[in-house]
């Protein structure tokens, strides 16, 4: 009875699903889509990343009166972490879940109208979960990664596959997360795996076909490609790479990346060098835990900025580059932000990524007392770095540091979001630290390259999540909320005055964005570490996020994993508006 019951639902939705009618999405929309209210068709709600609807129906005055319109379960025993951010085109929600997993789904009703389900072979090596963020919509298509590092284009309308594309082998540690974005007709990706000693790239595709236009590893030594031939090497063979430790170098871009069409540059930021022990790996380690700008139409290099040289703690790089637009003494600064894991806010001119400042966002940053704003480069503590294994006893381990923020970073894969309205960037943050020691290490396939122990600990008892208003013009922390549980999910700003965000412990918040008063929640049974969006149909405002506990917090936090060791897992998606509407 039940797979009776089975097959007429999924006969219905794909009858449904036939009558849903999507245009197909054009390069103007996608670029026009931070100022669109009616649809999302990027990751990040336009390519600037500042995650900002300008949709005001829902306010500090109104949003008393907002309430749930449906939940769809993202069903079954694959409940994991669910990170994903929505998009909406023309009636249809087309959000990915744990285990490579894309959903169509009717935004008035909350009924399925496909389901497609990646394949994942056995032997996948996924550093943080099993979790996917997002998808990408260009044409008659929809986009996404899978788990075993594949790049699928589905149909939009059915589900079906157009075509498939590998990013990388698996079976040397290579997976995929990360939304694509779509650029002039073109899909550019990213990898993860940095555990795994494998060779971060930035890749471009035709987005009808799938073929490769170009690619650029993103350590030195390394050829990039144009058209299926060889083009320049990354960087200068090593020029900060001792010996062959750059063809394991790491440096994944596992976090996808903005693009500005005024400067036409790609903004990508790179992961922590292989291994994690820095001894092994004396230098600057380029382009490893830096921000690189890319023209999109080559492949090439145009800057970087390296936010921690040598990186020794696994501080990334990777943190989204949103983009804005600076006014100070009497200027206006084509700028760029990012809250990097390493504890700091960085502004940078995006024409050509000069520092123009780096600001603690968190209380302890016990690797570095500061940056340099001529070099741009930070003051580091060598005390701070953990010993060389080779200098110490038969245990093989190098002298064990306590250093601040944790390995997990001030801010971690969470994007953070920006208003105009305030000129305040919103920051999830997390406080803890870490006992970290290295250890000797080789490389071998398909192996972790770490050659590092460690263990995580909250800094303070009362809290350790807390999201906090910057401002960019000083530095300075305007407000903030403090949070029992680490935050782990995106933030959305609203041209109502607010900030939404997520929690571990199940709650969707409202905060006013100038005050930062709590003025709503709701919980949705299972942690929320997806990103909120909003869009408007119908002359209402909408609110949707994914709700699911899972991510790198509960596999690798240590004492704070313990803490929060009995939230529910879960999977679904939830949708708002306000009651009457």
């Amino acid at each position: 009875m039940k797979s009776i019951l089975r097959s007429v639902t999924i006969a219905s939705a794909l009858v449904l699903g036939a009558t849903m009618a999507h245009a197909a999405v054009t390069d103007a929309e996608i670029m026009d889509d931070a100022a669109s209210t009616n649809q999302i068709v990027t990751y990040g709600l336009g390519h600037q990343g500042q995650r900002h609807s300008p949709l005001s129906q829902i306010s500090p005055d109104t949003i008393k009166d907002l309430v749930p319109v449906w939940s769809f379960s993202f069903g079954g025993e694959k409940q994991r972490g669910q990170q994903s951010q929505p998009l909406v085109k023309d009636g249809v929600m087309y959000v990915t879940a744990s285990y490579s997993r894309m959903f169509a789904i009717d935004i008035k009703t909350g009924d399925e109208l496909w389901q497609y389900d990646a394949r994942l072979p056995d032997g996948i090596m996924p550093c943080c979960d099993v979790i996917n963020r997002g998808a990408a919509l260009w044409g008659d298509m929809v986009y996404f990664a899978t788990l075993d590092a594949k790049l699928v284009a589905l149909d939009a309308k059915t589900g079906k596959v157009v075509w498939r594309k590998e990013l990388g082998d698996y079976k040397a540690g290579y997976s995929a997360t990360a939304a694509p974005m779509i650029v002039n007709g073109k899909i550019i990706t990213g990898v993860s795996g940095g555990e795994f000693g494998i060779v971060g790239k930035v890749e471009a595709r035709d987005a009808k076909t799938g073929e490769m236009v170009w690619s650029r590893p993103v350590i030195e030594g390394h050829m990039g490609t144009l058209n299926g031939k060889e083009t320049t090497m990354t960087g200068v063979k090593n020029a900060s790479w001792p010996g062959d430790m750059w063809q394991h170098g790491g440096g994944a871009t596992w976090n996808g990346g903005t693009y500005d069409p005024e400067t036409n540059l790609i903004f990508m930021g790179t992961g922590n060098p292989a291994p994690w022990n820095s001894h092994l790996r004396p230098g600057d380690n380029l382009y490893t835990t830096s921000t690189l700008a890319i023209d999109p139409d080559t492949g090439e290099i145009k800057w970087h900025f390296q936010s921690t040289p040598n990186d020794g703690w696994d501080f990334d790089g990777v943190n989204e580059f949103v983009l804005f637009d600076l006014k100070k003494d009497g200027k206006i600064i084509k700028a760029g932000a990012k809250a990097d894991r390493n504890g700091y806010f960085f502004v940078l001119d995006r024409t050509n990524g000069k520092l123009l400042s780096a600001s603690p966002f968190v209380t302890k940053t016990t690797w570095a007392d500061g940056f340099d704003l001529k070099t741009g480069r930070p003051n580091v503590i060598p005390a701070n770095r953990p010993g060389n294994p080779a200098n110490t006893g038969a245990d093989g381990k190098g002298s064990s540091v306590f250093v601040a923020p944790a390995f997990l970073g001030g801010k971690n894969w969470m994007p953070m979001a920006y208003s105009p309205a305030t000129e305040l960037f919103y920051v999830p943050a997390n406080e803890w630290g870490m006992d970290i020691w290295n250890e000797a290490i080789t490389y071998k396939k398909g192996a972790a390259y770490l050659g590092a122990g460690f263990t995580i600990k909250p800094l303070y008892d009362d809290y350790i999540g807390a999201l906090r208003a910057m401002d960019p013009k000083t530095g300075k922390i305007v407000w903030e909320y403090k949070n029992p549980a680490p935050l782990w999910g995106g933030v959305l700003t609203t041209g109502g005055n607010l900030v939404f965000t997520g929690t571990p412990e199940g709650y969707l918040k409202a905060f006013d964005a100038k005050t930062g008063e709590e003025v709503w929640k709701f919980n949705t049974g299972s942690g929320v570490i997806g990103s909120p969006v909003s869009w408007e149909q119908d002359g209402a405002q909408y609110i949707a996020v994914s709700s699911g506990w899972g991510g790198a917090v509960p596999l690798w936090g240590g004492e704070v994993a313990k803490a929060v060791k009995d939230i529910n897992q879960g999977g679904s998606v939830w949708v708002f508006k306000l009651h009457g509407k």
